[in-house]
């Protein structure tokens, strides 16, 4: 008789939050590129004609145009930044989702989100969306750009080895859709990236993600991209498009029991 058990095929899921979690027809992210746009002007003192061209190249070209500014030698405090794009934010928008929320919470793997944005704007969205306790943790703004690389942890306050990091300039920003920075959130999680599936509304970091040798799922269109394994209209779609996800139940429920804890921040 044979007694082996089968082997989970999945251990860990991967989230990005906004335009994922959420759809692009809650406004939030047009309202965020307005205030990053204004940013520009008043803050940085950008000829106003440029503002939503330079906007937009640098976001396509950097991941994020706040990276994009900093490449381009532009100093600004990093939490000023984030606090006006996001403080003026239509939060209202989002409101609570309890059929995600009972999706996330039965499927028995790990769950992470990974998103560009800072601590305090996750938090909020979670909040928000009625999330904030179905996943274990965020990596964030925060995690990936620390003060200085001795504040980089992992979840389990194991420091990762310096040696390994790739030296960055002073002002880089480490973001998506940069392979380095899903490789980097995959060494703090400690996941296994061939057992990891990662969901996003981008077809860059998805493309990025594949790379980085994780399943990936492009979310808010039915259409594949280069590097997309799944497709899916909405992230609601994801039962019946994964039913995989809950056959691996059995093997991994003594794992991990789905968290009842509010998400933290892995920094």
């Amino acid at each position: 008789m044979e007694t082996a058990v089968k082997e989970a095929k999945y251990e860990c899921l991967l989230f990005d939050m906004d335009d994922t979690l959420y759809p692009l027809s809650s406004g939030v992210n047009l309202a965020c590129r307005k205030n990053i746009e204004d940013y520009m002007l008043r803050h940085l003192q950008i000829e106003e004609s440029q503002v939503p061209k330079m906007c937009l190249d640098l976001y396509k070209e950097y991941g994020t145009t706040m990276a994009g500014l900093k490449e381009l030698g532009f100093e600004f405090d990093n939490d000023e930044f984030h606090a006006y794009v996001h403080g003026r934010l239509p939060y209202e928008t989002l409101k609570p989702d309890p059929l995600l929320r009972n999706i996330l919470l039965s499927m028995p793997q790990r769950k992470l989100i990974l998103t560009n944005a800072d601590q305090a704007h996750a938090a909020k969205v979670l909040s928000r969306l009625g999330l904030e306790d179905c996943c274990e943790g965020v990596i964030c703004f925060e995690t990936l750009n620390p003060p200085t690389s001795d504040d980089r942890r992992s979840f389990a306050e194991i420091d990762i080895d310096s040696s390994s990091d790739t030296p960055r300039g002073r002002n880089r920003i480490l973001c998506k859709p940069s392979l380095e920075a899903i490789e980097t959130a995959i060494k703090i999680a400690g996941i296994d990236p061939k057992r990891t599936i990662f969901f996003d509304d981008s077809a860059r970091n998805i493309a990025a993600g594949k790379a980085a040798g994780l399943h990936t799922v492009l979310v808010g269109s039915s259409v594949l991209v280069a590097g997309a394994d799944v497709a899916l209209e909405s992230i609601h779609n994801i039962r019946e498009a994964l039913p995989e996800i809950w056959q691996d139940g059995d093997q991994l429920e003594q794992v991990l029991a789905a968290t009842s804890a509010e998400a933290v921040v892995l920094a």
